[in-house]
C-alpha cells in the first residue's frame, strides 16, 4: 500500500507540475503577443500549423505553446530576457533540418524561429559576407552568385546555416579551407541575459572557439561572418549506379582515399540504398575548377554507370542536382574510422547484407541509405590553421559514414532506431578490433542518443564546459533550452 501511495502521489506531483508549466507557457506567450503581436503566432492562429510542422521529418514534429519570429537582434534579446525570466523552456530552429527531437522545435514553450534573420550582405573588400541565421544554404550561394564568389557551406542546399555551422559542418571546400565552422570569422551572439556580444579572435575569443562545433550550448547567433572565396564554374554531378556494382565503389572509394597527396578540388561521396535497387547507388562527384574528368577520380573510369548526370555547370546548379529522399519519418546515425582496405569491406558487407535490413524493409516504407564520406588530413590542418575548432579531430584521412533510415508511421519509431543503431554499433566494434576507430561522432549526422560533444575529447569539453559557465552561469542553454546535443 505503502508504494501504491508513493506511486499515486508521484503522479500527482508531475500532473500538478505540467499544469502549471503549461499555464506559465500561455501566460508568457500572451504576454509576448501583446507586446510583439506581428511577431508572435499561436495556436489559434491559421499560420500555426504550417510553422510548427515546418521541421524536415515528422519525427520531430511538435506543439509549441507559441511561435515567435523575431525581426532583429535587439527584439531576439528581449525575447530572451523575456522567457528566462518567466522561466519558460524554449527551442531555436535555424532551418529546422535536424532530426533531434528538441532541437528545434518544442512541446510546450517558445519555438524562437530564426527565420526573419535572412539577409546576406557581402563585402569584396574584406571577403567576407554576413550571413543570417535563419537562412538556408540555397539562399546563401544564389546571393553570392552574381559576385562569382562562394562560402565554406553546407552540402545540401534545403539545410539551415545555424545548425550546420555550430555542429561542425561538412563543405565541398573542406580540403581547401577547412570545415565550415572554421570559416566563421565572427558571431553575433544574444546571451541568456539579453545581451549582445561579438565573438572572435579578438574579441570573446573563448566563445568563438566554443561555438566551432559546440552547438546551442551558449547563446543563440544571429550572424555568421563568412571568409568568401572565388568560385562559380565547377565540373561534376552525379552518376548513378545498380547494387551490383557497390563492390566495385568500395575498391575505387580505397583507392581514392588511400593516395598520399590527394587533390584538394576533387571532392566525392559515395551513397546507396540497399533496401532500395531501383535507387541503386549514387556517386556525388565535385571538381571546384572547371575542368572534366580530372585525374583524382580515375579510380571510378572503369565503373560503367546506369546513368551520368556530370558536366561543367556553375558550383550552386551542380549542388542542385543532388537528390534529396523524400521520406515521412527520418533519423541517421554516424560512425567514423581511418582508411582501410580491410575493414572497408568489413563496414561495406554490414551497411550492404545486414540482417537489420530485412528488418527495416518489413516496416511500411521500411528503407536505408549510406552515405560514405572521405575526410582529408588536409581539412583538419586547415581548421588548425584558421584558429582550431572544439572537434577534437586528429589529421588523417578518415571516413565519415552515415547511416539515414526512413519510415512511414509513429509506432515503428523505436524499431527503426534500433535497428540502424544495431548496424552502426557493429561498425563500431569493427573499427576498433582493428585498431582503426575515429573517437568522433558528426554532430550534423548524428542520432539523439550519441555522444557527440564526449567524443571531442575531455580536454575539450572541460573547455566548453568553462565557456558555458562564464557566458551562461545560470545554465539556461542546458536547462531552459534542453533539446539538442547539451554539453555532457
Amino acid at each position: 500500500m505503502a508504494r501504491s501511495a508513493f506511486q499515486a502521489l508521484t503522479s500527482l506531483v508531475l500532473l500538478f507540475s505540467s499544469a502549471a508549466r503549461a499555464s506559465q507557457d500561455h501566460a508568457v506567450c500572451n504576454h509576448l503577443a501583446t507586446t510583439h503581436g506581428n511577431e508572435t503566432v499561436q495556436p489559434t492562429e491559421a499560420s500555426y500549423e504550417a510553422l510548427s510542422t515546418e521541421n524536415w521529418s515528422q519525427t520531430v514534429w511538435a506543439k509549441p505553446a507559441c511561435i515567435v519570429q523575431p525581426f532583429s537582434t535587439e527584439e531576439l534579446a528581449y525575447l530572451v530576457s523575456t522567457v528566462v525570466d518567466w522561466n519558460v523552456h524554449f527551442a531555436v530552429r535555424s532551418g529546422g533540418h535536424s532530426v533531434v527531437p528538441g532541437a528545434a522545435n518544442i512541446n510546450g514553450g517558445v519555438l524562437i524561429d530564426l527565420s526573419k534573420f535572412d539577409t546576406v550582405d557581402y563585402d569584396a573588400d574584406k571577403s567576407v559576407a554576413v550571413v543570417g541565421s535563419g537562412l538556408r544554404w540555397k539562399e546563401v550561394y544564389t546571393s553570392l552568385d552574381p559576385y562569382n564568389v562562394t562560402v565554406v557551406g553546407g552540402r545540401v542546399l534545403e539545410v539551415g546555416v545555424g545548425g550546420l555551422t555550430l555542429g561542425g559542418g561538412l563543405s565541398y571546400l573542406a580540403d581547401l579551407y577547412g570545415f565550415v565552422c572554421d570559416n566563421v570569422v565572427n558571431y553575433e551572439v544574444v546571451t541568456a541575459s539579453g545581451s549582445v556580444v561579438n565573438a572572435n579572435a579578438e574579441s570573446n575569443s573563448d566563445l568563438f572557439w566554443a561555438l566551432k562545433g559546440g552547438a546551442n550550448n551558449f547563446g543563440i547567433v544571429t550572424k555568421f561572418t563568412l571568409k568568401t572565396y572565388p568560385l562559380h564554374d565547377a565540373w561534376g554531378g552525379v552518376r548513378v549506379y545498380s547494387l551490383d556494382a557497390l563492390p566495385q565503389l568500395f575498391d575505387a572509394m580505397y583507392e581514392y582515399q588511400s593516395v598520399a597527396n590527394k587533390d584538394p578540388y576533387a571532392n566525392i561521396m559515395l551513397q546507396a540504398f540497399p533496401t532500395n535497387a531501383s535507387i541503386g547507388a549514387i556517386l556525388n562527384i565535385v571538381y571546384l575548377k572547371g575542368e572534366e574528368e580530372p585525374e583524382a577520380f580515375a579510380p571510378f573510369r572503369n565503373i560503367t554507370p546506369l546513368a551520368d548526370f556530370t558536366q561543367l555547370q556553375t558550383f550552386t546548379e551542380l549542388m542542385l542536382a543532388a537528390p534529396l529522399p523524400e521520406l515521412t519519418r527520418v533519423n541517421w546515425f554516424s560512425s567514423s574510422f581511418k582508411t582501410d582496405k580491410e575493414l572497408f569491406n568489413t563496414v561495406a558487407d554490414i551497411v550492404s547484407n545486414g540482417p537489420e535490413l530485412d528488418e527495416l524493409t518489413n516496416l511500411t516504407a521500411g528503407s536505408l541509405a549510406f552515405g560514405w564520406q572521405p575526410i582529408s588530413s588536409s581539412a583538419i590542418l586547415a581548421g588548425e590553421a584558421s584558429g582550431g575548432n572544439a572537434l577534437g579531430l586528429e589529421p588523417v584521412n578518415q571516413t565519415w559514414l552515415v547511416l539515414d533510415v526512413g519510415w512511414w508511421f509513429a509506432e515503428d519509431d523505436e524499431l527503426a532506431h534500433n535497428y540502424t543503431a544495431s548496424m552502426i554499433s557493429k561498425v563500431d566494434e569493427a573499427s576498433k578490433s582493428s585498431g582503426h576507430y575515429v573517437d568522433y561522432i558528426f554532430m550534423n549526422d548524428a542520432a539523439a542518443d550519441q555522444p557527440v560533444i564526449e567524443s571531442y575529447g575531455a580536454d575539450n569539453v572541460a573547455k566548453l564546459k568553462a565557456t558555458a559557465a562564464k557566458y551562461d552561469p545560470d545554465c539556461v542553454f542546458q536547462k531552459l533550452a534542453s533539446g539538442g546535443f547539451k554539453l555532457p
